[in-house]
């Protein structure tokens, strides 16, 4: 029998409706809503396009929303003073950056310039020691591991006592997502294990897995007999393969293929997230949370 899907787009729904009528609680009761800046440096396509969605999602949950779009030759100062000036804006409750920065320009400088308790992505110094702390010190997880968490809970997956196996050790998936299921708490207390590309027998380790979590950036890393069976399969890779002519516009869009060979392994999984549709959907999604939350912390409501 086939997986259980676990459909990433399906729970962004559910919880973007949940934030939707807390944010008009209160709205409601205290006269103010969420503020998110996203700051744009360029014009990327790929970075306009993924900035425009984080906007229209804003938007669609009573945020205030300011897109704020430099010059790709904006000087570094000039970015830092603006970063300073949402960091004492009282209405702005989270400040994004988008990356990639040009190369004139300090990624780590910049990102750390952002008060922690508005950073959103949760990328700051402070908030990965908070991460890693866990418990009440914990404010901004950051949007994937959140989402991906986020999806095993709302599936029904027992995480206690579960053998986490999580495939890639990246400050922004891997390693985050690994603290938080070791943690105590709801939808973690689980054994984790991490491995990577230095690791000797790969499969073994993921074999054993109760929960799988995979990112990798290698397009079907995961065979299927790698899956335990009944497994929780958690496919965070998203690879551009090639290209194809879209069924509904007849324009050429991207094929794209997950770290897991997905036709296979849902016929031995127990749960498994799809690609596209899966993980993908929750990133924004939890970006609006994490905002949510900041606003919350201030008005003493977290």
């Amino acid at each position: 029998m086939s997986a259980t899907l676990i459909k990433g787009t399906e729970i962004r729904e559910q919880i973007l409706e949940e934030i939707t009528a807390e944010v008009a609680d209160i709205k409601e009761k205290h006269g103010v809503v969420p503020g998110l800046v996203t700051i744009l440096v360029g014009e990327s396509p790929a970075s306009i396009s993924y900035v425009t969605l984080k906007i229209q999602t804003a938007h669609r949950v009573g945020f205030k929303e300011i897109q704020d779009s430099q010059s790709v030759d904006i000087s570094e100062d000039a970015l830092l003073a603006l970063i300073d000036k949402y960091n004492n804006d009282d209405s702005i409750h989270g400040i994004l950056v988008q990356l990639p920065l040009p190369k004139h320009i300090d990624e780590k400088k910049v990102l750390n310039a952002i008060n922690p308790d508005k950073d959103v992505d949760g990328f700051h110094p402070v908030n990965v020691g908070r991460l890693m702390i866990g418990g009440n010190e914990v404010k901004f997880p950051p949007c994937t591991p959140a989402g991906i968490q986020e999806m095993i809970v709302r599936a029904g997956v027992e995480t206690k006592g579960a053998e986490v196996v999580v495939v890639g050790r990246s400050n922004i998936v891997g390693k985050p997502i690994a603290n938080m299921m070791l943690q105590k708490g709801v939808g973690a207390n689980a054994t984790v294990t991490i491995v990577h590309t230095g690791t000797k027998d790969l499969a073994a380790h993921c074999k054993r897995a109760d929960i799988l979590i995979v990112a990798a950036g290698v397009p079907d890393l995961v065979k299927p007999e790698w899956i335990k069976p009944g497994a929780c399969v958690i496919d965070v890779g998203v690879n551009r393969v090639g290209e194809k002519i879209s069924e509904k516009t007849g324009k050429k869009i991207a094929i794209l293929k997950g770290d897991v060979d997905f036709d296979a392994a849902k016929e031995i999984a127990g749960y498994i997230t799809p690609v596209p549709g899966g993980v993908g959907p929750m990133t924004i999604t939890m970006l609006m949370l994490n905002t949510l939350k900041s606003l919350k912390f201030k008005l003493g409501l977290a």
